[in-house]
């Protein structure tokens, strides 16, 4: 994968919840880690005594998180009904010359700041819910 625009990197969300996707608006940063927890098997005959990991075992998870500013009424009302009913949505996260990411997320996390001569900007932290499927470009 060569260099990207960051502004390229597009966090959506299923707004119907039939799959029509729109862009979350306003977003100026935004992060997809993808974390798998081990399963340790390390006995007392382990060669050398050096830690011993089960392969395809563990939790897996993704977390997914963005910052910006709210375009429009719309999109501002979506997230924050979405975070205060605690659904769990489809999402996708869309990573240029790479491929999509796409399954069930809920916010985790919603946060305000302002300052007395800035913009109101936002900060949103998703954990993934399910199973996620990644498509290749």
């Amino acid at each position: 994968m060569v260099a990207q625009k960051g502004k390229d990197l597009l966090l959506k969300i299923d707004s119907d919840g039939l799959g029509a996707f729109v862009t979350v608006a306003g977003l100026r940063s935004r992060t997809l880690a993808f974390n798998a927890e081990s399963v340790d098997i390390t006995h007392s005959e382990s060669t050398g005594q050096w830690r011993e990991l089960l392969a395809g075992t563990g939790v897996k998870n993704a977390r997914l998180s963005g910052a910006g500013i709210f375009k429009d009424q719309a999109s501002d009302e979506f997230v924050r009904s979405t975070f205060f009913n605690g659904d769990v949505r489809d999402w996708q996260v869309i990573i240029p010359d790479f491929g999509t990411v796409q399954g069930a997320f809920q916010i985790t996390s919603l946060e305000f700041t302002g300052q007395h001569d800035g913009e109101v900007a936002f900060e949103l932290a998703l954990e993934s819910a399910g199973q996620l499927i990644f498509t290749v470009v």
